[in-house]
């Protein structure tokens, strides 16, 4: 009984934070804002729909190895690609300026074809 709050507990905890990870995808208005948004809440979110899975299977029966390896693998991996990605809008010079509504500053962004 147990067992099965906890995991239910880190289900729902996982699913609300990949749900406000992909709003903040979604929603906001700068590359660099919706660079964070989903590196921070959707790596807690299946982190902890992870570790739901690894307690789960873990109560079933032997040690649940698998989820914890992937867990690791996601929380060393997620940052590392943020920062890449960020570098690489830095590298571009991109302003915080959504290119959908148009220039920044009187200059053209690059992704919008300008340079």
């Amino acid at each position: 009984m147990l067992f099965e709050l906890i995991v239910s507990f880190l289900i729902l905890f996982g699913a609300a934070f990949v749900l406000l990870g992909s709003l903040g995808l979604a929603k906001l208005p700068s590359f660099f804002m919706r660079l964070h948004g989903p590196t921070k809440a959707s790596t807690l979110g299946v982190g902890s729909i992870l570790l739901a899975s690894a307690v789960y299977f873990t109560s079933r029966g032997g040690l649940s190895v698998h989820e914890i390896l992937i867990l690791i693998f996601l929380f060393l991996t997620a940052p590392i690609s943020a920062l890449l990605m960020a570098r690489a809008g830095i590298h571009r010079e991109l302003s915080g300026d959504n290119p959908r509504y148009g220039e920044a500053n009187g200059k053209p962004n690059r992704e919008d074809g300008g340079d």
